[in-house]
C-alpha cells in the first residue's frame, strides 16, 4: 500500500515481522506486513481469529510480549519505533498512539473510578492539574455521548453497561488527541444497536480530529461502512489489499472469496424456502479446515491446505503480491483460476 503521492505517510509499516516463543518453539506470528496511513485515512484489517490482526495492533502499540522478536520497520512521522526503549514507548502510548480494546471490562481498572482513569493520561502526557484533568475528563465523556456524564465520573467500571464502558474506553483513547487510533474489534461485546452507535461515534471523531484509524474486525459489513482501504489477513500476512470497494467487488484471493461466501445474507433463507419448501433451511458456506497454529504455518501460501485451487507451487514458497489494478494487490499464484470462479 502506498500513501498520497508526494506526501510522507503518518504511519509507515514496512515488512513487519514478529516471532513469538511458544512451548513448541519459535512461531512466525507476522510474516512481512506492509502498509501506510495518512492523517484522516481509515484502514481495515479483516480475517479469522488467529490470522495476525491483534498481533499487528500490539506491535504498533509496542505491547508485544517481552520474549517476542520484531523486525522490519515501523515509523511514525519518519521516526523509527522498533527498538525504542520502554520509556519512549510510554511517551507515545496514550499520547500519539491510542487503542480501543476489544473488551472494555478488561481494559478498565476495576479499582479506580472512571474520572480518574480518563484524567490519568491527561496528567501524565499533558501535565494538567487534577482539577483541569477532571474538567477535561467530563468534556470527553460528554463528547462520547455518555448519559449523565458528570455523575459517571465517580462510577466504577462494574456500575456501567457494556456500551457505556466502551464509550469510556474511547474517551480514554481520545484524551490526548492521538495521531493514530487503533480499534481492535471495538463492538464485539455489544448488541447490534450499541455497535452502530459506537462505530458512528468513532467515525465522527476521526473525521472531526483528522486522526488516522486502523479498524480491526472479522465483520465484513463493519468494514464496508467504516474504512476506505482494506487488508485481508491470513497466516500472519496480507493476502489481499486495496480500496474497500475494489476488494469487495473483485474478491481476488480465494480466502477473500471464502470469507464473503460464509457471511449471512438477508433473503437467502426466504429464497431457499421458496425453492424447496417451508421446512428447509439454508446452510451457510464454510471454508474447509481451520486456521493453522502459528507454529504449523507452511513455508508457502498459508491458505494452501484449505484452498481447492492449490497446487504444489503454492506450497513451495510465499507467493509474491500481484497487481489486479495499480492500487489493488493479492498474493496468489492462482489468481486467474480464482477469477474464473466468479
Amino acid at each position: 500500500m502506498t500513501g498520497v503521492a508526494g506526501q510522507a505517510p503518518l504511519l509507515a509499516v514496512d515488512d513487519l515481522r514478529v516471532t513469538l516463543n511458544t512451548p513448541r518453539g519459535p512461531a512466525d506470528a507476522l510474516r512481512g506486513i506492509s502498509f501506510q496511513l495518512q492523517r484522516g485515512q481509515t484502514l481495515g484489517l479483516i480475517g479469522e481469529s488467529g490470522c495476525g490482526k491483534s498481533i499487528t495492533a500490539l506491535a504498533l502499540m509496542g505491547l508485544l510480549p517481552e520474549s517476542a522478536r520484531a523486525a522490519g520497520s515501523l515509523r511514525l512521522d519518519g521516526r523509527e519505533l522498533l527498538g525504542l526503549p520502554e520509556d519512549s514507548w510510554c511517551q507515545l502510548r496514550g499520547n500519539r498512539l491510542a487503542m480501543v480494546f476489544q473488551e472494555p471490562m478488561t481494559a478498565l481498572n476495576p479499582l479506580h473510578r472512571i474520572g480518574h482513569q480518563i484524567a490519568e493520561p491527561l496528567r501524565l502526557h499533558k501535565g494538567l492539574s487534577a482539577s483541569a484533568a477532571r474538567a477535561e475528563a467530563l468534556r470527553l465523556l460528554e463528547r462520547v455521548q455518555l448519559p449523565q456524564a458528570a455523575q459517571r465520573l465517580e462510577a466504577y467500571p462494574h456500575q456501567l453497561s457494556g456500551g457505556q464502558r466502551q464509550r469510556v474506553v474511547i474517551a480514554i483513547a481520545l484524551a490526548c488527541g492521538p495521531d493514530v487510533l487503533i480499534a481492535d474489534e471495538p463492538t464485539t461485546a455489544l448488541d447490534v444497536t450499541i455497535q452502530r452507535e459506537v462505530l458512528d461515534l468513532i467515525a465522527q471523531l476521526v473525521a472531526e480530529d483528522g486522526m488516522a484509524l486502523l479498524l480491526i474486525s472479522h465483520d465484513l459489513g463493519v468494514m464496508a461502512e467504516n474504512v476506505e482501504r482494506l487488508l485481508v489477513m491470513y497466516g500472519g500476512t496480507v493476502v489481499e489489499a486495496g480500496p474497500t470497494e475494489a476488494v469487495f467487488h473483485h474478491r481476488a484471493h480465494p480466502y477473500t472469496r471464502g470469507l464473503f461466501a460464509a457471511r449471512p445474507q438477508l433473503g437467502l433463507r426466504a429464497a431457499a424456502q421458496s425453492a424447496g419448501g417451508a421446512g428447509r433451511r439454508h446452510r451457510l458456506a464454510t471454508i474447509p479446515g481451520r486456521v493453522p497454529e502459528l507454529i504449523d504455518l507452511p513455508a508457502g501460501c498459508g491458505f494452501a491446505d484449505r484452498c481447492g485451487l492449490a497446487q504444489d507451487a503454492c506450497r513451495a514458497g510465499p507467493p509474491p503480491p500481484l497487481q489486479i489494478t495499480p492500487d489493488h494487490l493479492a498474493r496468489c499464484l492462482r489468481l486467474d483460476a480464482a477469477q474464473g470462479l466468479a
